[in-house]
């Protein structure tokens, strides 16, 4: 059974945005964008209440900007999915999970060192050039186990 419920159409949207805020960071970095993608769609708490598709985590708008700067940039997410990315973005919609970004549901490129919490958030730890963060415990428990 997947983590979440999607279509074809999300699986392209996912490929999508893995390869456009990850490719420099090869196929594990993209993998770890697939699994916030996935974990904010799971989660359903904090910032991520009430979000129930793929289309809704990537098109997400917080603060008056959409939450994935691929979205707000344009650059390579406008471009299509090649197959390569598909297969990532099925696997991590399908069960791929891990350290540090199994239970992360934000992530950043700070530019300098991670910071060990980002808006109260504890790091999970680094791959490349991007930090990852997971919620406090007892904050978002449905992270844990979707």
């Amino acid at each position: 059974m997947p983590r979440a419920s999607y279509r074809s159409a999300d699986v392209d949207l996912m490929a999508r945005m893995m390869r456009a805020e990850a490719e420099g960071e090869g196929k594990q970095g993209m993998l770890y964008v697939g699994n916030v993608i996935v974990n904010r769609l799971v989660a359903n708490c904090l910032d991520f209440r009430g979000l129930r598709t793929v289309r809704q985590v990537i098109f997400q708008v917080q603060g008056g900007n959409f939450s994935f700067e691929a979205v707000q940039k344009g650059n390579v997410f406008y471009q299509r999915a090649r197959a390569s990315e598909r297969r990532l973005a099925k696997q991590t919609l399908d069960y791929w999970r891990d350290h540090p970004a199994k239970y992360a549901l934000w992530y950043f490129n700070p530019h300098a060192p991670c910071p060990p919490t980002w808006y109260g958030q504890p790091q999970t730890g680094q791959f490349k050039q991007h930090c990852f963060y997971e919620p406090r415990p007892g904050t978002c428990e449905s992270v844990y186990s979707g």
